[in-house]
């Protein structure tokens, strides 16, 4: 009888071969399809296999939600800078640049000028700047050479002050004669018998608009036959000069009120302006083709 054994071994063999294949392929196979499963899952299971692989899946613990870190470094909403703060912080910037060459300026001063108005005198060339008091007309100042946004730098008891720069002159500016002192030269006159304050104001007005030729005093009625009202004809544009020109000058001529083109203006209601008046039904009547003057 042949001996089998020789066969059954070299099957056993080769099923113990086949089985040693096998189970490299399964196991490849399986972590293929886990494989694909992982690429599929999210970060979370990706550790839990991870951790699988070492132990339990019971034992895997996945931490959910967990609170960002938050640098203190990192500016918050509350510290940033409005708008107002940089404008503020630009401001004080710029008005300490300015006065830092102020005493500088003023050392090496050495040009006077004088005022044709009376200033304004400011702290600082800005517009936002702040009113230190005012200098008189014709004065006499230390200019230091400085301008800027329309004003000049001056110096008032050694310190620095601005001031609107046109308004400084090279030479003395003379002396504009008083309304008091104003004299007639067109050869027109007022009656005899009239106020004083009439004739002031005839002679102010004669000396700034010798174009007039015509004043009317006396008359019937009113205040014209007091002696203390006149009529000068003008109209115009030419008749509101002469008009604010009396009333710019109302308290050294005397005056009460004037009236010009249907308006009035009194100084007793001087904060009002100039008022509008009834239709009298003439332009005579409403003041159109002359300045009425009436004084105290």
């Amino acid at each position: 009888m042949a001996d089998l054994r020789h066969n059954r071994d070299t099957n056993a063999r080769r099923t113990l071969g086949v089985a040693k294949v096998a189970a490299p392929v399964a196991v490849f196979a399986t972590l293929a399809s886990v494989g694909v499963g992982v690429l599929t899952t999210d970060l979370e299971d990706t550790a839990g296999l991870a951790a699988a692989s070492r132990g339990s899946i019971a034992d895997v613990t996945v931490e959910r939600d967990r609170p960002q870190q938050v640098s203190r470094s990192a500016p918050r909403i509350t510290d940033r800078v409005t708008p107002a703060e940089r404008r503020a912080a630009a401001r004080k910037q710029a008005l300490a640049e300015e006065k830092a060459g102020a005493a500088r300026a003023i050392r090496s001063a050495d040009t006077h000028r004088w005022t044709t108005e009376e200033l304004n005198l400011w702290d600082s060339s800005f517009d936002w700047a702040k009113l230190q008091g005012t200098v008189e007309a014709e004065e006499k100042v230390l200019v230091t050479g400085r301008k800027a946004n329309g004003r000049a730098e001056i110096a008032v008891d050694g310190v620095s002050r601005w001031v609107t720069a046109e308004y400084l002159s090279d030479e003395k500016p003379e002396p504009e004669p008083t309304v008091e002192d104003a004299s007639c030269t067109n050869g027109t006159s007022v009656a005899s018998g009239v106020s004083p304050n009439i004739v002031k104001v005839h002679e102010a007005v004669c000396a700034n608009f010798p174009e007039i030729s015509t004043y009317g005093t006396f008359r019937s009625d009113g205040e014209h036959a007091q002696g203390r009202a006149v009529d000068m004809m003008t109209s115009g544009a030419r008749g509101w000069e002469v008009a604010e020109f009396v009333r710019a000058n109302a308290g050294a001529l005397g005056v009460e009120y004037v009236m010009y083109s249907q308006k009035i203006w009194s100084v007793d209601r001087s904060g009002e302006g100039w008022r509008y008046v009834e239709d009298r039904g003439s332009a005579t009547a409403n003041h159109y083709d002359h300045v009425h003057v009436t004084t105290y």
